[in-house]
C-alpha cells in the first residue's frame, strides 16, 4: 500500500511546495539491503565517569565490527551514530556530561541515524538516587527520540545488573538498534534480562540451521516474516489456511521451504505441525506466531461470535500449539531442544487499546503475558519467548481503514509514516536469532515510536 502524501513531499515540485507551506516532511526510511554498511558514518561513544570502562568494552565491540569509533564530541563532525553508555550513572546530576555532550552533535546527525542508550534498569533495590539516574535514561531516550528528524531513531538497551555489556544480547541488541533493519522501532528501551545467547558466526545468516514455523504465512507480515527469516538462514515452515493455500506454495517456494495447510484453531494443530516439521526437516527450532484477525466492533454493540473468533485464533490457538510444544520437548528429538524460539505477534493496540478493538486488544495483552510466562518453561534449554507488538503498518488489512483515518494513523508517531510489513519481519529475526537468548519474556514495539501507550 502506497503513502501518497509520503511520496509527495519528498518529490519534485509538491516537495518545494510542502516546505514553503511547512507541511510535516516524514522521510522515506533507510531499510537493510544486504551488503549495506552499518552505519552512515562514524559512531560517537559518550559516558559518564562512572561508565568509563562499560564505554571502553562496547568502543572495542564496535572497532571489532569495523566501525570508524570516536570517543569525544567534534562539533564539526557528521556522526551515523551516538552511543551513550550510562551503565554506571548513581545520581541524575551523572547524566548532563554525556547527555549535553551528545545534544552537540544532534543536528549533524546523518540522515537515518542512530542514538543508542545503555543502562541499567530501576529497581527496589536501588537508593532512590540511583533509580532516579537509571529512570530518568528511559524519560531521556523517549523524549530524545521524539525530537530526531530525518528518518533517525532514538533506543535504549537496559542492561541487567550482573550481565555484562559485552553479553551477546547486549551485542546484538546494539547492533539491531544501531542498523537499519530497525528502521520503524523508535523510542524503545528494550531489556537484557541474563548473560544468554550467542553471537553469530556469520552476522548476515545467523539463523543458519535453524527450522522456523511462521503462521499465517500467506501474505503481508507474514510472508514478509517467512522471507526474512529465509535470508537469515532459516529453513521455513510456511503455515496457513487452506483457503490460503495457492498463496501460501508461493510464500513457500519464493523462501525454498514447505507448506502446511492449516486451521491452527483445530485442536490438533500443533501435533500437525509437529509431525509435518519434524518429517519434512528433522527439528523445530523456531516458531513465529503470526496468525492473527481482527472483528472491530464497540463493545456494546459485540456479538459473541466476533469476540470468541478473535480470542480463538489470536491467542487460545497460541496457547495450545504451545502447550502442544512444549509437551514433546524431550520425548521427541529436536523438538525446541537447542536454544528455542517462540516469537509472537502483539499489538500496540494490547498495550494502550483502541477504540472498537475490545476483543482484539484483549487477545493481543493476553500475548504480551503470554510470552512472560512462557519464557521460564524454556529457560532449561537456553530459550526465550517474546513478542513483537506493531503499531500502524501497511497491509491489506489496514488498507481498509477508511482513507481520513488512515492518514491520521500513519502521522501519529515520530517517524510521521506508516511501517511495511519487513520492519516486523526484522524485528521478530532479531528475536528469533542466537544473539537474542538473554531477552526474556519481553515485548518489543515497532511502531516508529506511537504517540500513544508506553
Amino acid at each position: 500500500m502506497t503513502d501518497t502524501y509520503l511520496t509527495l513531499v519528498n518529490t519534485g515540485v509538491t516537495k518545494t511546495i510542502a516546505k514553503r507551506l511547512g507541511l510535516p516532511r516524514p522521510v522515506p526510511l533507510r531499510r537493510h539491503r544486504p551488503g549495506q554498511p552499518l552505519t552512515g558514518g562514524p559512531v560517537l561513544v559518550l559516558h559518564d565517569d562512572a561508565s568509563a570502562r562499560d564505554a571502553d568494552v562496547v568502543a572495542g565491540q564496535l572497532v571489532g565490527w569495523d566501525l570508524d569509533v570516536r570517543r569525544h564530541a567534534a562539533s564539526a563532525e557528521r556522526y551515523g551514530a551516538v552511543v551513550l553508555v550510562l551503565t554506571g550513572a548513581a545520581h541524575p546530576e551523572d547524566l548532563s556530561a554525556p547527555v549535553l555532550a551528545a545534544a552537540g552533535t544532534l543536528r549533524s546527525l546523518e540522515s537515518a541515524g542512530r542514538v543508542v542508550t545503555l543502562s541499567r534498569p530501576a529497581t527496589a533495590d536501588d537508593g532512590p538516587a540511583v533509580a532516579a539516574a537509571r529512570q530518568g535514561v528511559d524519560g531521556l531516550l523517549r523524549s530524545l527520540a521524539k525530537e530526531l528528524r530525518a528518518g533517525a531513531t532514538g533506543n535504549g538497551v537496559v542492561v541487567a545488573d550482573g550481565v555484562p555489556v559485552d553479553a551477546p544480547s547486549v551485542l546484538g541488541a546494539l547492533r539491531f538498534f544501531l542498523s537499519t533493519r530497525s528502521a520503524f522501532v523508535d523510542g524503545q528501551p528494550l531489556a537484557v534480562d541474563s548473560a544468554g545467547g550467542a553471537l553469530p558466526g556469520d552476522w548476515d545468516r545467523p539463523l543458519a540451521g535453524r527450522v522456523a514455523v511462521v503462521t499465517g504465512a500467506a501474505r503481508g507480515i507474514g510472508a514478509a516474516i517467512a522471507a526474512t527469516l529465509a535470508r537469515d538462514g532459516a529453513t521455513v515452515v510456511a503455515v496457513d489456511v487452506p483457503a490460503a493455500g495457492e498463496q501460501l506454495a508461493r510464500v513457500a517456494n519464493s523462501v525454498h521451504g514447505s507448506a502446511l495447510q492449516l486451521d491452527i484453531t483445530a485442536p490438533d494443530a500443533g501435533e500437525r505441525i509437529l509431525a509435518h516439521t519434524l518429517s519434512r526437516h528433522g527439528r523445530l527450532d523456531v516458531v513465529v506466531h503470526n496468525a492473527g484477525i481482527t472483528r472491530d466492533r464497540l463493545l456494546a454493540n459485540m456479538e459473541p461470535d466476533r469476540w470468541d473468533s478473535v480470542l480463538a485464533v489470536n491467542i487460545a490457538a497460541q496457547l495450545r500449539i504451545d502447550e502442544a510444544l512444549l509437551a514433546a520437548r524431550g520425548t521427541r528429538d529436536g523438538v525446541l531442544a537447542d536454544a528455542p524460539r517462540i516469537v509472537s505477534l502483539a499489538s500496540t493496540s494490547g498495550i494502550a487499546g483502541n477504540r472498537g478493538q475490545t476483543n482484539y486488544a484483549a487477545s493481543k495483552g493476553g500475548v504480551i503475558g503470554m510470552v512472560r510466562a512462557t519464557a521460564p518453561l524454556l529457560a532449561d534449554a537456553g530459550g526465550t519467548a517474546n513478542a513483537v507488538a506493531p503499531g500502524f503498518v501497511e497491509t491489506e488489512m489496514t488498507a481498509r481503514i477508511p482513507a481520513l483515518t488512515r492518514q491520521v494513523a500513519r502521522r501519529l508517531n515520530s517517524l510521521q509514516q506508516g511501517g511495511q510489513p519487513v520492519d516486523v519481519a526484522e524485528a521478530v529475526a532479531f528475536l528469533a536469532s542466537p544473539q537474542a537468548g538473554g531477552i526474556l519474556g519481553r515485548t518489543l514495539r515497532v511502531c516508529g515510536q506511537n504517540l500513544v501507550g508506553a
